[in-house]
């Protein structure tokens, strides 16, 4: 029998869907579905959404929760697949200081989750208890594969990857919409159209759309000529569109993302680009806050609904599941480590490749070389990503500076002293959510 752990219950939509994809799956009848969080009210929450699906679709699963540190081993004992979504700190206290401090020297953002001053941080914060997680799973289910849903993608997966011997593999949305984003951006979007075909690969929140072709034909000169005339019904996807034009191809994440992943657009002295981009500055808080207080309408939708319905996602993890239960074949874009797959992006760094998936794993893709301008472009973002992994794993603060001061955005914004003291300022405020660095 199919076990999964889901780390990071207490998110209660997303593991409605992730866990509702595989409750719906008629090859994942009857599994054993375990669900860890630390927070037991939202635990019990999505405990009873998952059973209200359960009992609805006759899925058969048998279910238990598990809450803090001293169940997380039981949780995990014996699953095949681990599923992670947790989010170390929450927004208030941990997402409130990644953005409050930054703001006090000047430095404003967006989302910081992946990169970025924030990025680094929530990077710090959670790559030691996923290295707990690592270790409980060496000892409880040394087998199983982990699925990564948390961000920094590429620094938590690459963590895991290097400096722990489970299987890993990173899962992130954004390659599954780009091309959907970009034609409907260009007023393209045609939804009964399958014959499209594209490749993507970079790394997390900057793969490219190297190729995009309609029946065999290059779809790109048309885009660009629409962008070109200014045929952009889209305002909220002009980063990615300029990015488009100047650099040649189209990257997978949102505008709000990719702009503090370059030094190019957030400026404290030319305040126009934003408006200009139509870039949202603290995103993420606001983003917090909505959900925050929607929550209770949300909640009786959701958790106190006895008829409650669900139709399978686009995501990922109930698809690769099957595909390694069945020995279907399945493609995803998923995230692993590097080792020669872009073979002009660090060997260290996690990748994000297209990827079979069957009855034998996750097998990745060989890209090759990306165009040299976006192996550039990544090149700029896989150095913060592995001085932060460096970092956490040595309790090394110079790292930290060093991770800081290579950031494209930060970089461009702060002076070397300023940067220093604005990490010295978060180390701080982070407390006992960061471990003691030398």
């Amino acid at each position: 029998m199919i076990k999964i752990t889901f780390m990071g219950a207490g998110s209660v939509v997303f593991s409605k869907n992730v866990l509702g994809d595989c409750l719906l799956a008629d090859s994942l009848k009857n599994i054993d579905i375990a669900l860890y969080d630390i927070d037991a009210g939202r635990l019990n929450d999505s405990y009873n959404v998952i059973c209200s699906i359960n009992n609805k679709y006759n899925s058969g699963a048998t279910i238990k929760k598990y809450i803090g540190v001293e169940q997380r081993k039981e949780a995990l004992r014996n699953a095949d697949f681990v599923i992670n979504a947790i989010h170390v700190g929450g927004y208030d206290p941990c997402t409130i200081t990644d953005f409050e401090i930054p703001k006090k020297y000047g430095l404003r953002q967006t989302i910081g989750d992946t990169l970025g001053i924030g990025g680094i941080f929530r990077g710090l914060r959670t790559i030691p208890v996923l290295l707990d997680f690592a270790n409980d799973m060496e000892s409880v289910c040394p087998n199983a594969w982990f699925l990564n849903y948390t961000n920094p993608m590429a620094i938590l997966t690459g963590t895991m990857l290097r400096k722990t011997h489970i299987k890993t593999v990173g899962l992130c949305h954004s390659v599954q919409v780009c091309v959907w984003s970009l034609l409907r951006s260009v007023g393209m979007l045609d939804q009964n159209d399958d014959s499209i075909c594209s490749l993507i690969a970079g790394i997390n929140h900057q793969s490219w759309l190297l190729s995009i072709n309609k029946n065999g034909k290059d779809m790109y000169p048309q885009i660009k000529q629409r962008v070109s005339e200014g045929k952009i019904e889209d305002k909220q996807n002009l980063v990615r569109l300029e990015i488009m034009m100047r650099f040649g191809y189209y990257v997978t994440e949102s505008s709000e993302h990719l702009s503090e992943y370059l030094p190019y657009f957030i400026k404290s002295r030319n305040p126009e680009l934003i408006e200009k981009y139509n870039i949202p500055l603290d995103e993420y808080p606001r983003r917090c806050i909505e959900q925050i207080n929607y929550w209770e309408d949300m909640r009786k939708t959701l958790v106190d609904n006895p008829n409650l319905e669900h139709k399978r996602s686009p995501e990922y993890a109930s698809r690769i599941i099957e595909a390694m239960v069945t020995n279907k074949p399945y493609t995803i874009g998923g995230n692993t480590m590097n080792n020669g797959l872009i073979t002009n992006l660090p060997r260290k760094a996690c990748v994000e490749v297209p990827c079979l998936v069957n009855g034998n794993g996750i097998t990745p893709t060989i890209v090759g070389d990306l165009p040299e301008q976006l192996a550039a472009i990544n090149r700029t973002n896989i150095n913060p990503q592995l001085l932060t992994i460096e970092a956490a794993t040595n309790h090394c603060k110079d790292a930290i500076y060093q991770a800081a001061l290579l950031d494209p955005h930060t970089s461009a914004e702060l002076t070397i002293d300023e940067i220093i003291s604005l990490c010295d300022d978060l180390i701080d405020a982070h407390g006992n959510w960061l471990p003691n660095y030398n």
